[in-house]
């Protein structure tokens, strides 16, 4: 009975949570200008996220199924054939797409931090610039680089692509992996298992 209680509660945070205020913290894509839509703007643009709480209530690793649609920019968990959660998300850029097909859950890890991608912070802990990627990007004077999270991660690939939370500006920005807002990463997080299956479609 507390299990149901405490799932139910969780259910309903979700669903009052679903809008958010992480995407005004997003950049902007490549290219825009000061006259672009801010990322607040651009995330009004999909649709909310929808939570049938009565099918999270019946939902267990076993009876669940997720299809991720590239196109859409949505990430449907589906109980015996019943929506369970329609999420927005945030998948690949182009410059690093999401691939499709049908994968499975390899690894899960709660807490993650992008041995690649991060930001550059100054001595107060401040953001001098964010979205670097250790790779091709040198520290500013005075910086240090800080490693971007990765909230409830679950493997699809051996190259490390999967599903986890982050920042949803509203467009493809990832790099190759699937966002979804944290709270919906940790409700996944909670009901996938290794092997689970993910089906990833373009359209």
């Amino acid at each position: 009975m507390l299990r149901s209680l405490h799932a139910a509660i969780f259910a309903i945070s979700l669903l009052a949570s679903a809008e958010g205020d992480a995407a005004e913290k997003a950049d902007l894509p490549n290219g825009e200008g000061s006259h672009a839509k801010s990322a607040a703007d651009l995330i009004k643009r999909q649709e909310p996220l929808r939570l049938v709480v009565e099918n999270y209530m019946k939902s267990t690793p076993e009876n669940t199924r997720y299809v991720v649609n590239l196109t859409t920019q949505r990430l449907v968990m589906l109980v015996g054939g019943e929506i369970c959660i329609d999420s927005p998300i945030s998948s690949g850029k182009r410059s690093a797409p999401t691939p499709t097909g049908t994968f499975t859950v390899l690894e899960k890890v709660r807490n993650l931090e992008s041995a690649t991608y991060g930001s550059f912070m100054d001595k107060r802990e401040r953001t001098v610039r964010s979205g670097v990627s250790m790779r091709i990007d040198v520290a500013p004077a005075g910086t240090h680089f800080i490693a971007t999270p990765i909230p409830f991660y679950c493997r699809l690939t051996e190259a490390g692509i999967g599903i986890h939370g982050g920042l949803l500006p509203g467009y493809p920005a990832a790099h190759g992996s699937i966002r979804v807002p944290d709270d919906v990463a940790r409700f996944l997080y909670q009901k996938m298992s290794v092997g689970t299956k993910v089906e990833i479609r373009a359209e």
